[in-house]
């Protein structure tokens, strides 16, 4: 838990409270960066832009929110853009073309307990990006499907479809592993 004189320090320009907060939080934001971008320097360069936008705009930092979430968000955003640029696009689906999907009572998509994380996180690797992305930030990194449309720059009616048949397509992947086989 961060106490609320680091993060004025920091707002002060100290840079001694910089490093600390940096090394506080680096390790945990490098792991989310390498989970979107797969390439060591591409999530290290993220991490290291997204401190020098955290550090430039703290000012901008509310409390509203822990540091780490507000931080996250910086380095999430960072990596969609690196992607983009990557020619890595997003697909952008338009409402008209998605059915509206409600998942709120949809627990029969867990796996079995024999499943491993590996064999998840692999599975979640396979994924096609539009559903990839979308099942990472809701899964994994904890958005909901207004921060992920907003994050991804599409709809929460596409957030909620694609993270649907993000699941589903998990659960087909995940299946075969219960039974000793592979897809």
């Amino acid at each position: 838990m961060l106490k609320n004189g680091i993060i004025k320090q920091c707002k002060q320009n100290n840079r001694m409270a910089q490093m600390q907060l940096y090394n506080q939080y680096c390790n945990g934001m490098y792991i989310v960066a390498y989970r979107f971008l797969k390439n060591k320097a591409d999530a290290e360069d993220a991490v290291q832009e997204a401190f020098i936008k955290a550090f430039s705009k703290l000012h901008q930092f509310t409390e509203d929110v822990t540091f780490g979430a507000w931080l996250k968000r910086i380095v999430v955003n960072r990596c969609i853009d690196v992607l983009k640029s990557q020619k890595q696009q997003v697909l952008n689906l338009e409402d008209n073309h998605l059915k509206v999907v409600d998942t709120a009572t949809d627990d029969n998509w867990l796996v079995d307990d024999s499943v491993t994380v590996e064999a998840v996180k692999q599975a979640i690797e396979d994924l096609p990006d539009k559903y990839r992305y979308v099942v990472m930030l809701y899964l994994l990194e904890g958005y909901d499907h207004q921060e992920i449309a907003s994050i991804l720059d599409i709809s929460e009616v596409a957030s909620r479809t694609q993270l649907s048949r993000g699941k589903k397509k998990l659960q087909l992947r995940l299946k075969p592993l219960k039974d000793g086989t592979r897809h």
